[in-house]
Formats: C-alpha cells, structure tokens, sequence
C-alpha cells in the first residue's frame, strides 16, 4: 500500500522519500546495529517493507547521521517514560510527527497520544502505521491553531509535546506565535525539542541538499536559550541538555563520528531544549 501510494504520487514522492523517511531509514538502520541504545523494531519492519532505494541516504547521513537519530529518539523515550511515570494518563502531542515510531516504545496502556502533521504527510503515514484507540492522527497544520480543540486536555493529568527535528523549518517569528499560543492554552504543559546552533544549521543544510532534498531548507536555530523567556510570561525554560551527553560512546564507532559528538556537546551545536508552559 506504501509503496503504491509513492508511485502514484509524484508530487509528494520527492518530499516524503527524502524528508519522512530519512528519519525512519537512520533509526532502523543504526538501531540494528546499536540495539542497546534504541530498539526501533517497528521501524525496522516498515524499512524492509518498502520497494526503495536506500542507498544514497546511507552514503550521506552513514553511521554518525543514524547514531544521531537513534539518540534523539532514545533521549526523548526516556524524557516521555519520566513523564508519564508522573502524568500516566496524560495527552502526548507529536509535532511534525511524519513516521514516527516512539508510540510503540513507551506505550504504558494509558496515554493519550497524537501525531500531527500535513494531511498529505498523515495520509502517506497511515499506509504504513495506521491510527489505533490512542494512537491518532491529526491532519493539519501546527500554525492551524485549531488542533488545539482536537486534544484531549486535562492541566492536571498535564500534557507534553515533543518535536524532533520539526521547528527548524520554520522561521523565528512562525515559532515563537506558535509557542506563545501554546502558552496560553496549555498550562502546566511541557514542550520538548530538537535545536542547532545557527553555524550547525549551516551545514545540516549542507548535507540535506547533498542527499538529493533541496527543498527542505532549514532557518530556526537556537544560539541563546533564554530567548523563549523573553518570548512570552507563559514560557519558562526548564532545561538544555547536550544532545550526546547521556549516551555511552561505542569504540566500535568510527573515530570520527566519537570526536563530532564531543565537538557537538562542547561547542553546543545541537542541544534537547525543554520548556514549561505556566
């Protein structure tokens, strides 16, 4: 079914092989290779489903790329375990969700869970992992603030949202509306997120376009944190944690992949930011 809908969508076809499943690829291929870090079984079985090529994702992004997908997904597990230890039968919004497979890892029979994304990003990922009880999906817009009305929300059994690799595509002002909204019709909530340095967008730009997308250009970088605080009075930041920090380094790993996730900690290239809704 995926992979008819690929071919019969020519338009959509640059888009979803090279934006959706660039992430999906990266956690299948370095979690079959790093299962003490991630196991992504569910996306390993959607890869080796699909009639693809690829070949030239592995060339471009190759191991410290996937290491670098694992890790996120891994560090957001965690963060998402912690929180509904506390919050069991809270709502989790998965912004920008595309393939995301995080559902089926820290699923503890309670939740509430949403994937929002575009209607055509929705239709192609219903092809492949399709809307269960509390596990939906959400076609729309994240600027389209009406999805606000279509989450089950409750302050006190609290509300987390999670975006990896998602607001880099959007400019400064989209963000911060988005945020300062969320602000105000979430309270307690808490937001979690993926973000690079403005000399680390550079070059993520760099090898996105070297990997065939020249259509996902990236603008929203993070340098100074505590701009989200000046932001809105709703906004707190609650922490920035280094992207590599918490994972053990392999020695099996390449030299260089080891010295660029120093080098990404150390000079703050990429970090998980979390903020507090009030």
């Amino acid at each position: 079914m995926a992979n008819d809908f690929m071919e019969k969508n020519g338009v959509l076809q640059e888009t979803v092989a090279n934006t959706m499943l660039i992430p999906l690829w990266g956690r299948a291929f370095a979690s079959k290779l790093n299962p003490q870090i991630l196991d992504d079984s569910e996306a390993i079985k959607i890869i080796n489903s699909l009639n693809y090529d690829f070949s030239e994702m592995e060339k471009n992004f190759g191991e410290f790329g996937g290491i670098c997908y694992i890790i996120r997904a891994r560090v957001l597990d965690d963060i998402i375990k912690k929180f509904i230890r506390e919050y069991p039968n809270a709502s989790i919004v998965n912004i920008g969700s595309g393939l995301d497979t995080t559902f089926s890892r820290i699923d503890n029979g309670s939740i509430h869970w949403y994937n929002l994304d575009l209607p055509e990003a929705i239709e192609f990922r219903k092809t492949l992992i399709p809307d269960s009880e509390r596990n939906s999906a959400i076609p729309i817009s994240v600027f389209d603030f009406t999805w606000f009305e279509k989450i089950k929300f409750e302050s006190e059994k609290s509300i987390l949202f999670i975006a990896a690799g998602v607001f880099y595509y959007f400019k400064e002002n989209e963000v911060k509306e988005l945020f300062c909204a969320m602000g105000e019709r979430f309270p307690n909530g808490m937001l979690i997120f993926d973000a690079e340095s403005k000399s680390a967008v550079k070059k993520s730009n760099s090898m996105v376009r070297k990997a065939g997308n020249k259509g996902a250009r990236m603008f929203f970088y993070v340098n100074n944190p505590d701009k989200f605080e000046q932001w809105s009075k709703k906004i707190k930041l609650i922490d920035v944690l280094p992207f590599f920090k918490s994972i053990q380094k392999n020695k099996k790993w390449k030299l260089s992949t080891r010295i660029l996730m120093v080098l990404c900690d150390v000079f703050k290239m990429t970090k998980f930011i979390v903020l507090q809704f009030k």
